[in-house]
Order: structure tokens, then sequence, then C-alpha cells
């Protein structure tokens, strides 16, 4: 029998458990605010179920100690919301700040873009536009809720419609679905256009708010709506990009949102290959109307546009290369990546990528098959896409695409939650190839996900062909296949060359650069390089008390919450990064040199930060060299 003297000892371990395993919601489409709230380390889309089945047995089978335990875990659930609460509508004042530093723009600024747009297009109607959008955002949280998005497909260019796919599995796998409910649209607002010879590009500032809650996945819709409306409105702020073909003029009798295709004007009812069954025009690559090419939460928007090192070179020869097709695909196969990853099958990037790499990717799953494991990403987002570098080199186009995103990545038993994790902020770089000599589609733009031969939507049948036209995909001949994706310092040390400030001014808001802030890393870079710090520290065993503290002031003085690091040092082995940094290697020493640029803010390294840089170093078997970089 359980006396109330062998029980009293659990209490304090079913207090803590019913506290570490209360939810919190991560809603809103595509959770891409979870980019955002790196620096939250609550575990969100948890589930409490088996303690509260605990805590009602005791109550029945043993009350004298049921319910008085019961009163506790309220009572202790009540504090502990309070507090968070606080933390968290103190990182949301500060996401909603930098949104609003970010997005602002002047009313002169307005006016020109939109002068821009008319110049080359008498049809563009501002309102008209911000209607629209309005229609897109409502019909897109509609869809997301329902858990179905084939109805807004034809809006969405392919790397958005699969990384919303890709998000909507991922929360599947968790068993949580959204709940949300009353959306409005609050403000709308022209924020940056940019123009060149193959997209004019609109960033539109969408005010909003919702209701919105996470549901366990067997909720029908009704119970998630009644779910989402015990909620408190939440008010939010993201930019919708959207991308046209140059010299397209606006559709005055109606346009594919209002159910018409943006070429010939027949009734266009959507579908999984997106064609206009009368005149075959692809709807959304963006070649005959606008195409919702990227949603980014306003804290993260990025106003400065980049030149990719050997991009006019390369488009000599592919007038119809752009940077904006190159992001959108790597963008897709970013997300075909993370699929492949999930859910232990590698066939998914068969069709895009090359045979070596889909060896490497199902070799990794092997490896923890016999393990009995796999990989987790919880809350996993994008914050940004920029092309860094094109090269050409043994008969192939390479091109080297930054991708910067966030997740919990765990290791553990399929079908199990999980461990607790910070949302670790990454910096990848992937590698894309194609044979030298081919060309980009200008018929299929923003369509990135189709065969380059005939141009059929692309399947997940695990074959390397189109099984249209049985044209062989992987081998780069017609399109870019990933080749090789690691971390920025992997990408650096074979010799990679970031991106550099567009010299000519671009129409975006701009931001002042003094002093020594141009070479500053934002936010999630500095998470992501204290991260691998404490990665690299936990590789050689224990991290003692003078690491920690080293770990301490560097979080302190570089903005990262220490429970997140905490997070990161308690973490299960090989749960932080997939590869780490090869010790004494030209991966390590582009290491220290992002290091070393943070320490250098101030513009010196102080007696602390230098023994911090000395430890990083040891740990990265670069001992007695911090002078060279120090240079």
């Amino acid at each position: 029998m359980l006396t109330r003297s062998r029980f009293a000892k659990w209490i304090p371990l079913l207090v803590i458990l019913v506290l570490v395993t209360a939810t919190a919601a991560f809603a809103r489409i595509g959770g891409g605010e979870s980019f955002d709230s790196g620096n939250s380390s609550s575990d969100s889309g948890g589930d409490a179920g088996w303690i509260i089945d605990i805590l009602v047995w005791l109550c029945i089978e043993h009350p004298q100690v049921g319910i008085p335990l019961t009163i506790m875990v309220i009572i202790g659930y009540v504090i502990w919301k309070k507090m968070n609460d606080g933390d968290s509508s103190t990182r949301k004042a500060i996401d909603k700040a930098e949104a609003e530093r970010r997005t602002s723009v002047s009313a002169t600024a307005v006016d020109g873009w939109v002068n821009a747009l008319k110049a080359k297009d008498a049809n563009f109607d501002l309102m008209k536009f911000f209607d629209r959008t309005r229609r897109e955002f409502l019909e897109l949280q509609d869809a997301w809720f329902k858990r179905n998005l084939e109805p807004v497909r034809k809006y969405l260019s392919d790397a958005t419609f699969q990384r919303l796919v890709t998000q909507m599995k991922l929360m599947e796998l968790m068993g949580v679905r959204d709940a949300i409910a009353d959306a409005r649209v609050l403000d709308l607002q022209i924020i940056g256009l940019e123009q060149n010879e193959s997209f004019d590009t609109i960033h539109i500032r969408v005010t909003a708010s919702l209701c919105d809650d996470d549901a366990p996945s067997n909720f029908t819709d009704e119970q998630a709506l009644a779910l989402a409306r015990k909620k408190k409105p939440e008010q939010f702020v993201e930019v919708w990009t959207f991308v046209r073909k140059p010299g397209v003029v606006t559709k005055v009798e109606g346009d594919v949102s209002q159910g018409k295709c943006p070429n010939c004007g027949a009734d266009f009812a959507g579908g999984a290959a997106n064609t206009c069954e009368f005149c075959g025009a692809i709807v959304n690559s963006g070649t005959y109307d606008w195409v919702l090419a990227e949603i980014t939460q306003g804290s993260q928007f990025q106003p400065h546009a980049m030149v990719p090192d050997g991009f006019a070179k390369l488009r000599q020869s592919d007038p119809s290369l752009t940077t904006e097709a190159l992001e959108d695909r790597a963008s897709l196969l970013f997300w075909k990546w993370v699929e492949s990853q999930v859910y232990s099958d590698s066939s998914r990037l068969a069709k895009v990528a090359a045979a070596p790499f889909v060896a490497e990717v199902q070799g990794g799953i092997e490896h923890l098959q016999k393990q009995g494991k796999v990989k987790f990403f919880v809350e996993c987002a994008v914050g940004g896409v920029n092309t860094q570098q094109l090269t050409q080199a043994n008969g192939k186009d390479i091109a080297a695409v930054e991708i910067k995103w966030s997740a919990k990545i765990g290791i553990g038993p399929k079908g199990t939650k999980p461990p607790q994790l910070p949302s670790q902020p990454q910096r990848y770089v992937m590698l894309l190839e194609r044979a030298s000599g081919a060309k980009s589609s200008a018929d299929n733009g923003m369509a990135t996900n189709r065969c380059p031969q005939c141009g059929a939507p692309l399947t997940d049948n695990g074959q390397p062909t189109c099984e249209y036209c049985g044209t062989v995909l992987n081998s780069g001949e017609r399109d870019w296949v990933i080749q090789d994706f690691g971390g920025w310092e992997w990408w650096k040390s074979k010799g990679g060359q970031p991106a550099t400030a567009a010299a000519a001014p671009v129409a975006r808001p701009s931001s002042a650069k003094m002093g020594n802030a141009a070479r500053v890393p934002d936010k999630e870079e500095r998470e992501r390089l204290i991260f691998l710090m404490a990665a690299m520290a936990m590789a050689d065993g224990v991290v003692d008390q003078k690491e920690r503290q080293l770990l301490k002031m560097a979080s302190d003085r570089w903005s990262v919450p220490w429970a997140n690091v905490e997070l990161a040092l308690n973490a299960p082995a090989n749960t932080m990064f997939n590869k780490l940094i090869v010790k004494g290697s030209s991966e390590a020493e582009s290491f220290m040199r992002e290091l070393v640029n943070v320490a250098l803010a101030d513009g010196k390294i102080d007696s602390r930060e230098k023994k911090m840089l000395e430890a990083a170093a040891a740990h990265v078997g670069l001992q007695g060299r911090l002078g060279e970089f120090l240079k």
C-alpha cells in the first residue's frame, strides 16, 4: 500500500515534472516565430497528460495524499506561469520593438516605390494590392488551421509551400496542431522594393493579431477552435515578400487570388500541378503574377542586399539565372533535407541531391537506427537564405547558399519525446551544383520543384528520375542539386568568400553602420558561437567551474540568455550540432576568427575575454596560436 510517508518523498519531484512539462504555444503559421524565440528555454509542445492521470488516480484512490498534492501542484504551476509570463512578455516586447525598427520606412520612400512600380505597370494600385495581401493572409491562416494547404498552393512559391508542409508534419510528429481563432489584419505597409531585370520584389509589413494555442493533434477543428478562443489575441508583425517578373501588367478584371489564371484569365481552381488547364501557364512561377516567396518574422527582416561573388560572370552564360529562384530552390531542398532526417528516409532527397550526399545522409540514419534512435527537429524555422558565392570547377557550376535556421535538435528512441533543449541558432551553407552550361528555366521562375525537362511537378516517390518523362534529376545536368551541406566555418575553411553589401543603392530601408558594428554578428550568430563553444567543451569531458564562469561571462556580454547555455551544457551527447569542428583544422581557425570578431566589438580584448579565447583555442586544438587571430 502507498503510505503518506512513502509517497511524500515524491511530491517535490512530481511538482517539478509538472512545471517542466507545462506547454507554451508556438503557433502562428509555419512556426516561423520560433526562430525569433531562441531566447526561450521552455519546452514547447510538451504533454503533461500522464502526470494529470497520476494526480487523478491519487485523488480517487488516496485522497489524503492526492488532494493536497494536487493543490500544491496547482499553486506551484500558477507561480511558475506568472514568472515565465513575465519573461515571455519581455521577449515579445523586445521582438516587437525590433520588428518596428527593422520595418519602419518614410512616406517619401513609399511614394518612390509606388511610382517606380506604376512606371512599369500603370494598373498597379497599392490599395488593391493590400486588399489582395489581406485576403491571402486570411486564407492562409484558415488553410494552416485546417491542415490542408492545397487551396492556397497557387499563391506560394514551391519552397514556401514545402516549408509549410514540412513544418506541419513536424508538429504532427510531436502530436500537436495549431489552434487558431479570430485572425485579423490590423495594418499593411510596403517597406521595400527591389527591381532588376529578372524580378520585381515587394516587401509588405503585415501587422496582425490572432488567438492561438497548441492543441493535441487528435483534436477536431471545433475542439481546436474552442481552445484557441480561450486565449487572448496576440499581435505580431511579419514581412511578406512577393516576387513577379518585370513587365507584367496587373490584371484589372482579376488575378490568381480571385480564382483566375493570371495568363489567360480562365477560371483556375488550383491543384498540385499549379498549371492552367487551358493555356498551360504555371501560376506560381512569378512569370504572370505576384507569388509569395517568403514569410519573415518582423524582428528577423534583413534590409540589406548582398552581391554574391561570381554571380555576374555566371549570368553571362545563363541570362535567366536569378538569386531569387536560386535561393527558393535552396530553401526547398533544405526542407526536404529536414524531412529526410525526421522520417529516417533519405529517398526523399533522391530527385534533388547528388548520390554521394544521399548516401551520406542514409549512413547517418542507419547509424542511429542501429541504436534504436531517431533525430528530432522541434520548432524548426528558417531565418534567412542568402546566396554567398558562385564558382565554376571541374565542369560544374557551384553555388554556395547560406541558410540561417534554428531548431531544438534531439536524438532519442522513436516515438518518445525528445529531451528538453534550447532552440539552437544554426548557420549552414548548402553547396549546390549543376553542369556548366546548364540554363535556368525562365518559364518555371519561382516554381523550383519541377522537372527541368518537361516542367512536371516533382513527387516524393524515392526515385532519381522524373516519373513523367524519365529524365535523370540527381545528376545536376539540368538543375541545381545538393552536393554538400555543412556549417559556416566548414564552408569558409574550404575557401568560401562571403557576399558583400551591394555597392549600388537598393530600395530598402537603410541602417547606418558605425565603427565596429559592421563586424559584430547578430543575436542568433552570437548565440550559435556560444553554443558551439559549449559543445566543444563538453566533447572533452566534464566542463569545470572555470570554463562555466568564462561561458557565463560571454553570455552576459553577448546578450545570450544563460538559461539557454546551461541547457546546452546539460544536453545529451550528440544533440547540439550535427558535426563538431575538427581540431587543428582550417575550420577551427575560421571559428576562432569569428569569436575574436565578437570579442572586439568594443575595440579591445580584456583579460577575461582573453582567457575565454585561450580556452576556446585549446578546445579546437589551436593552443598557443591565439596571437595569430588577434592581429
